[in-house]
């Protein structure tokens, strides 16, 4: 490594030396730096399976717009909309077909006590309302009264269970006071807020949700005809129904607007990104501490660089070496166990965590940037000393 880095600096690598001579330092360095890389990682891992589980309902809609009450941030929250928006959307042009989504949330009581949180959507079983072929499958059961679909990728359920409802084993639990029956699966995956998903018809959803009336769903789907533009019916929809109760966004927009609200204005997403902050902030420290160590230890030696002649600079570029050095030797194994802690966090939580492409350019980069932060801090103290004083 010695010999490579003289080649690629032209001069010898002092600060790799420096940082080399004493191992049991460098290797605490360069731990200190591997666990703030993790805990960056960790906490965008978070921040990303926050936003990816987000979109998966979504991606599943069978529409291109979302009629919303003009208090809707998320699907889960906002006012229910009057029905007659439904069918004042329904004569605007350009729209084929308008459809009532309902939505609610009810606890699931394990056998063993547990409390499993399910979102539960209510809707139209012979309308389109999600791209999935188990749903379409279901039509004629979702119409039986009770009868539900259950997302196969709901958290801490019974490890047999899905597998038993899908060989033909209907499962029954009690929810607000009604026996639902779980006929068949389909695939969406837990969030943050609630552990899985299920579908039943509108009529199955007023009877679990008593408080709820037929004419007041939570979302309005909207199908755009084929070749029509979406932002222009869009537009047609936001002149012709009132704002004063209604939002119109298209799925794109809708999804967007939940997701910046999740991240900046409820807390989960708030606090994973001041976790981004802290890796760093504990980053800087770290390499600080070692970066001033280093440099109190060779002060005498600086001094006598100093009194020679040698810039400032040359004392920044020894010390720079060292971060870099620092950042990128902690970046590799900092980023190895992230990668394996993914995996654990997907298989116990069933969360969307994953790597992106583009994480670890940004996690690299960052941790240059703390890394030469830290060196610039640890100089400061040679910029102003008189090599007399040094002695």
């Amino acid at each position: 490594m010695t010999a490579l880095l003289t080649s690629l600096f032209g001069r010898l690598p002092i600060g790799w030396l420096q940082l080399t001579h004493n191992r049991t330092r460098f290797a605490a360095a360069l731990a200190g730096v591997a666990f703030a890389n993790i805990l960056i990682f960790m906490q965008l891992g978070f921040l990303g399976a926050l936003i990816e589980s987000i979109k998966l309902p979504y991606r599943l809609m069978d529409g291109q717009i979302l009629v919303q009450a003009s208090d809707a941030n998320t699907l889960q929250d906002g006012s229910p909309l009057p029905r007659q928006r439904m069918y004042q959307a329904l004569a605007v042009p350009g729209v084929v077909d308008v459809t009532p989504l309902y939505y609610g949330r009810l606890d699931w009581k394990q056998p063993d006590g547990t409390i499993r949180t399910l979102d539960v959507f209510g809707v139209d079983p012979n309308a389109p309302v999600f791209r999935s072929d188990a749903l379409l499958a279901a039509r004629d059961q979702l119409k039986l009264a009770d009868v539900a679909l259950i997302d196969r990728r709901t958290r801490n359920i019974p490890e047999d269970l899905i597998p038993a409802i899908e060989a033909g084993t209907p499962y029954t639990f009690e929810a607000n006071s009604r026996t639902v029956t779980v006929v068949g699966a389909f695939e969406i995956g837990g969030g943050f807020s609630a552990d899985g998903y299920l579908v039943v018809s509108d009529q199955t959803f007023l009877r679990l949700f008593k408080q709820r009336v037929a004419g007041a769903p939570n979302h309005v789907l909207v199908r755009v005809a084929p070749g029509v533009d979406v932002e222009t019916v869009a537009a047609a929809l936001r002149a012709s129904l009132p704002a004063s109760d209604t939002v119109v966004r298209t799925i794109e927009q809708a999804q967007d607007k939940d997701q910046s609200f999740q991240t900046t204005q409820k807390p989960i997403g708030i606090i994973f990104g001041f976790g981004v902050v802290i890796g760093g902030l504990v980053g800087i420290i770290i390499v600080y501490q070692v970066l001033s160590t280093d440099v109190a230890d060779h002060l005498k030696e600086y001094a006598t660089f100093k009194a020679i002649g040698y810039p400032q600079r040359f004392f920044l570029g020894i010390v720079f070496e060292e971060a870099v050095i620092l950042a990128l030797f902690g970046f590799i194994p900092g980023v190895l166990i992230a990668l394996g802690l993914y995996q654990v966090v997907a298989i116990v939580t069933g969360l969307p965590i994953a790597m992106s492409l583009t994480r670890p350019v940004f996690v690299l980069i960052a941790t240059i940037a703390m890394c030469t932060i830290s060196g610039a801090i640890a100089t400061r103290r040679l910029a102003n000393a008189d090599p007399a004083d040094l002695f």
